[in-house]
């Protein structure tokens, strides 16, 4: 019996972080029109619950990070140029989308590990970006973390080096 509920508790586990991955998607594809066509937040909110994805997202995730991310869009570009070798308007539509996704997640989601965080910015490059566009959003997402979540990254380290009683 224990079996069967934590069975069916990691199946509910993996529909939720698929319909977070879901939102995700669906949120690039938001900030990604906003960047490049400069829509309306209001219009962009109205074109994607028309999408055939929509019905399989977490909605509210998906709506508080769709605005969240275009409300904070200044102050976000500001904790990711400096961690970029050139300008973030210089980078792919895709890859500054995924960023500011990713850094809107780092400060305002601090129950989501940063590690997760990166974990689904890596695959969204992965599946959209460019070649090898992974890696450079890799590479600043690191260097993000490292000053957004300097505590949990500490923590995690101690973790690693304390000996298992």
């Amino acid at each position: 019996m224990a079996a069967a509920q934590s069975t069916s508790h990691s199946k509910s586990g993996f529909k939720y972080k698929k319909r977070r991955h879901l939102s995700r998607e669906l949120v690039l594809q938001g900030i990604y029109q906003w960047r490049v066509a400069g829509s309306d937040a209001s219009f962009i909110e109205a074109q994607l619950r028309d999408t055939s994805l929509f019905p399989k997202i977490d909605e509210s995730f998906f709506c508080e990070l769709l605005r969240g991310v275009l409300k904070n869009a200044t102050t976000l570009e500001q904790h990711i140029q400096p961690c970029l070798d050139r300008s973030l308007t210089d980078l792919s539509p895709i890859e500054s989308s995924i960023l500011l996704l990713s850094t809107y997640e780092l400060i305002y989601h601090l129950e989501i590990p940063y590690r997760a965080i990166i974990n689904e910015a890596i695959e969204l490059a992965k599946t959209y970006g460019g070649t090898d566009g992974y890696k450079y959003v890799n590479g600043v997402l690191d260097k993000l973390a490292a000053q957004l979540r300097t505590i949990e990254i500490q923590s995690a380290a101690r973790k690693k080096i304390e000996p298992a009683s």
